[in-house]
């Protein structure tokens, strides 16, 4: 049987419908989401990245403010940005596009954007607080990973999950996040040996290693879902993930595509995030939020 596919895209698109009228709600009581982007330096994958996230506000009705500075920025003219920014009431929330110019410490960076505009969910406080599953901003990948498990309807509790890559934007975040849905969590990374023994027995896999086609079809269970977190360009411009799309699908019973699978969830959730910042000051609630998500409702 060929897997089902898990659309992000579509998903994706539901999501902004309803964050369209939780815009015009906020707009109505005179506050506009605003969402501060920050990008140093000229990378080219960076530069695609900030504009599908500052299409995305236009697409929801936020409003953007791009920041698009010179390599050459010093990391105390960033930081004077950020310190700005904070104080700024019409930005809701503040994301620095990674990676950094070797020259700038990004930890010092990420801690230095306020705790309720952190809408990537970077900062320690938000880190720290998905061990206790209390976030106010999950880390927006593994975010929408998560609601594109819920879309299947299979309850992640109890199930084997396998998480393939350790990294502090996805690996880590993601584990932390299944474990408070009473998952059995697995994390594997460069240095596990046979990562075929641990694939193999997943209910769940997820793999965000950035490596093209790492997981084949002899390394997934049968029946396995299979969500696949990497986006690689290969020489002949191709963008694939981290998982053989073609050998996974005849023995998986969900799978994403790439692309089109967790890429548009993560900036939708960063939309959602920013959202979230904006109504807590506003006084209405926090969104969608990672616990209570009916997909059959959405």
């Amino acid at each position: 049987m060929t897997a089902k596919i898990i659309d992000g895209k579509a998903l994706s698109s539901k999501l902004r419908i309803a964050f369209r009228a939780r815009v015009s709600k906020l707009i109505d009581q005179g506050v506009r989401p605003g969402l501060a982007v920050i990008l140093l330096g000229d990378n080219a994958a960076s530069r695609v990245y900030v504009r599908n996230k500052i299409n995305a506000c236009d697409d929801c009705g936020l409003k953007s403010f791009p920041h698009l500075l010179p390599p050459e920025t010093s990391e105390e003219e960033l930081l004077e940005i950020i310190a700005k920014l904070n104080e700024d009431e019409a930005v809701h929330g503040i994301l620095v596009q990674l990676p950094l110019p070797s020259h700038i410490d990004m930890r010092k960076i990420l801690e230095s954007i306020a705790v309720d505009k952190d809408v990537d969910g970077f900062h320690l406080y938000n880190v720290g607080s998905l061990v206790v599953g209390n976030s106010i901003f999950p880390p927006c990948t593994p975010y929408g990973v998560q609601l594109l498990l819920d879309t299947t309807g299979i309850d992640v509790a109890g199930k084997n999950v396998v998480v393939v890559g350790a990294s502090n934007i996805v690996g880590k975040p993601m584990a932390l996040m299944l474990l408070q849905k009473e998952a059995t969590v697995t994390v594997c990374h460069a240095k596990t040996r046979d990562l075929a023994q641990y694939t193999i027995l997943a209910d769940i896999l997820i793999v965000a290693a950035g490596v093209p086609g790492l997981i084949t079809g002899q390394l997934v269970k049968r029946d396995a879902i299979v969500i696949d977190v990497g986006i690689n360009k290969l020489p002949d411009g191709r963008i694939v993930g981290d998982v053989d799309f073609a050998s996974v699908q005849q023995r998986a019973s969900w799978v994403t595509p790439v692309p089109g699978g967790v890429g548009p969830m993560t900036v939708t959730m960063l939309i959602e995030n920013t959202l979230r910042s904006a109504e807590r000051r506003a006084g209405i609630g926090r969104g969608i939020g990672t616990e209570g998500w009916d997909a059959a409702s959405h």
